[in-house]
């Protein structure tokens, strides 16, 4: 099929037309991720795909086809299963608090994987507030493996796991639209299935495509609303989370109901110097963790193995939110990094 008629089969998508098949969706992202897409025909399959939703067989071929692109990384055979954190959002409204989720994470010894963009592209991304924490981008994959062998925690820019969606990210962020590739960077496991993922949308329909495409793919993942843009738990108002393995989805949380509760001593500011000071105040325990954030850290506990019992989950999650600066040596081998910076202070 020409990239002619891939364009016609895409703007013909809708109730009556399927779209792409998986193996068509496939072979087309295959050419886009290689680089054998010409500019202009490219352009116009990216303003096409944005002026109706992916199909789940469409949305399939894409993860596959970037998924054979993506360099792998290794699990120790003696760690928790990692946990895998998309960073393409950012703060506009509310801080970007996806890196006080993830350096929980760390502090219990579960290794973690954030990948993203190094640009917020006017937002506060969670590469801004993570560097103000002292946790510097990988640059190359020997240096990911390092930070997760030694830290516990890495993160990789987009490029470094998949050069051609790094490309096709940066071009949709010039022509100002929503793309598939935004969608398929969410999906991106380096460990090959072996991780858990962390997956999150805006709205109720792209949650069920991402849901979907999931349960489809057998993967791992935790599923919930985001916060701008960030698989993070909203601070102030928890979201559905649904475990999704082996092909089934289980809700551990269901949505709080009701308006959102104040949290005292919540960070107002979004910039990401602010954010990292809030965030160092929260891992000492001198100000209090949100619940919707504790309770997502017990889904991830769950997930990840540290506890084949939810209920286990929650209560390790609360004790551990509020003893955090008791100087407790982290379980399972896991490292004391929350509250320093890493590699120096980066302000």
């Amino acid at each position: 099929m020409s990239f002619t008629q891939y364009l016609k089969t895409i703007v013909a998508g809708g109730d009556q037309h399927p779209g792409l098949t998986e193996a068509e969706a496939h072979d087309l992202f295959s050419a886009m991720l290689d680089g054998g897409v010409p500019d202009v025909e490219l352009g116009a399959i990216f303003a096409a795909l944005s002026m109706r939703q992916e199909t789940a067989e469409e949305l399939i071929g894409f993860q596959r086809a970037c998924a054979e692109r993506v360099y792998a990384l290794d699990i120790a055979a003696e760690r928790l299963r990692p946990v895998v954190i998309p960073a393409y959002g950012g703060a506009r409204e509310s801080a970007n608090l996806l890196p006080l989720l993830a350096l929980l994470l760390q502090r219990l010894g579960i290794p973690v994987l954030v990948h993203g963009t190094l640009e917020g592209g006017g937002r506060v991304a969670a590469a801004y507030v993570l560097r103000e924490l002292g946790v510097m981008p990988s640059g190359n994959l020997r240096a990911a493996r390092t930070a997760l062998s030694e830290e516990g925690l890495a993160f990789v820019p987009t490029a470094v796991l998949c050069p051609g969606l790094a490309e096709m990210l940066a071009l949709k962020g010039r022509l100002g639209i929503r793309s598939s590739p935004h969608l398929v960077a969410k999906l991106i496991d380096p460990f090959g299935g072996e991780a858990v993922q962390l997956v999150g949308a805006s709205t109720a329909d792209r949650l069920e495509l991402l849901a979907e495409v999931l349960v489809s793919t057998g993967a791992r993942a935790l599923l919930l609303r985001s916060a701008e843009g960030e698989p993070v738990a909203n601070a102030l108002h928890r979201p559905q989370i649904d475990w999704i393995t082996d092909g089934t989805r289980t809700a551990l949380f269901e949505e709080e109901m009701g308006p959102g509760k104040a949290v005292h001593g919540l960070l107002t500011a979004v910039d990401a110097h602010a954010t990292a000071a809030w965030i160092r105040r929260a891992l000492a325990a001198e100000t209090p963790l949100p619940h919707p954030i504790v309770n997502q850290l017990a889904c991830c506990l769950y997930a990840c193995g540290y506890t084949d019992n939810m209920n286990q989950a929650k209560a390790i999650a609360a004790v551990e939110a509020g003893g955090l600066s008791t100087g407790r040596a982290p379980r399972r081998g896991g490292r004391n990094l929350g509250t320093e910076p890493r590699h120096g202070d980066a302000r």
